[in-house]
C-alpha cells in the first residue's frame, strides 16, 4: 500500500491509500479517518461508507464533514471507490454503468466478471486491509448514499454477523424493480430475475426467516429528491419491513435533495446511530 494523501482533521488524521486489489484486478483508493485514539495507535470501531454513483472516495471525505463525527465518538471512517478502474476494466460510456457504477454487486456476465466484483472487495479485501494495517476493533457497521445505500443495505444482508448496524441516505432500495437497477443488474448479472434477487434489499428483506439476523437500521430520504418516485422508492422498503418485523427507521426529511447538503445535514446523527451500536 501506498499513501497519497494525510491531513490533521478534528485531533486525527484523514488519509487516502493506493494499494492492487487482488480480488477486482486493479489498483484501488479508498480514504480513512482515523481519530486521536487510533492515531495512538488504540483499537477502534470501524464504519464503512459506500459512496453513489460517479463518485469516487473523494466525495464523502471531502463533502460529508463526517470527521468531526468521528472524531467525537472515536470510529475509524473508510471509504472505497464505488467500482474497479483502469485502462483494463471494462467502462460504458454512460454514468450508471461501468466505471464509478459498479453496484457493490459480483458481476458473472462478460465483460464485467473479470473485474467488478465489489462485493467480495467491500466485504473481504478491504475490511482484512484496514484490519491488518490500522488499529481497527473488529467491530464494523456500514453505511452508504443511493447506489451505495443499496450496497450497504445488501451487505449486511447478505453477511449476518459481520456488522453491528446499517444506515443509508437515498438507498436505491429495490432495484429490480427501479431503472437504474434494472440497467445495471441486466448487464452484470444476466436475464435471470432469481439472480437479481440476491441482490435487492427488498426481496431479501421480505424472503427472511424468523429467526434471521435483525440489524438496527436508519434511512433518511428527501422529499425533494428528484429520484425518489422513480429510483428510490423508499415505500417499498417500509412495507418489507413492516410485514417481515425488520427494525427500520425512516426519517422523510422535508426540503432535501439528493446532494451532499442534505448528507452533510444527518451525517452527524448516523455517526451516532452507528457509535451506539458498535460500541454497546
Amino acid at each position: 500500500m501506498e499513501i497519497t494523501e494525510r491531513h490533521t482533521s478534528f485531533g486525527g488524521r484523514q488519509e487516502v491509500w493506493w494499494h492492487e486489489s487482488a480480488v477486482l484486478g486493479c489498483a484501488m483508493r479508498f480514504g480513512i479517518y482515523l481519530p486521536a485514539a487510533a492515531v495512538r495507535g488504540e483499537p477502534c470501531p470501524v464504519l464503512y461508507w459506500l459512496s453513489g454513483l460517479t463518485c469516487t472516495e473523494q466525495n464523502f471525505i471531502t463533502k460529508a464533514g463526517a470527521q468531526a463525527y468521528a472524531a467525537l465518538h472515536g470510529l475509524i471512517l473508510v471509504a472505497p471507490d464505488t467500482s474497479p478502474r483502469g485502462e483494463g476494466v471494462a467502462d460504458d460510456s454512460a454514468y450508471d454503468l461501468g466505471q464509478g457504477a459498479g453496484f457493490y454487486l459480483n458481476a458473472t456476465q462478460a465483460p464485467w466478471a473479470a473485474h467488478y466484483r465489489m462485493q467480495d472487495y467491500v466485504a473481504q479485501e478491504l475490511p482484512d486491509l484496514i484490519e491488518q494495517h490500522f488499529p481497527a476493533s473488529g467491530a464494523r457497521s456500514i453505511s452508504g448514499h443511493s447506489m451505495g445505500g443499496h450496497g450497504a443495505l445488501v451487505t449486511a444482508l447478505r453477511h449476518p454477523g459481520r456488522y453491528r448496524s446499517v444506515s443509508a441516505f437515498s438507498p436505491i432500495v429495490a432495484p429490480s424493480q427501479v431503472p437504474w437497477g434494472q440497467k445495471a443488474f441486466a448487464a452484470y448479472l444476466g436475464g435471470d430475475r432469481a439472480a437479481w434477487a440476491q441482490w435487492d434489499a427488498v426481496e431479501r428483506i421480505r424472503s427472511l426467516p424468523a429467526d434471521a439476523e435483525r440489524l438496527p437500521l436508519l434511512v433518511d430520504q428527501g422529499l425533494a429528491d428528484e429520484f425518489l418516485d422513480v429510483q428510490l422508492r423508499p415505500d417499498l422498503l417500509e412495507s418489507a419491513c413492516h410485514d417481515a418485523n425488520y427494525p427500520l427507521t425512516l426519517r422523510r426529511q422535508a426540503g432535501h435533495d439528493h446532494s451532499y447538503y442534505f448528507i452533510a445535514s444527518f451525517i452527524g446523527d448516523h455517526v451516532a446511530f452507528h457509535a451506539a451500536a458498535l460500541k454497546g
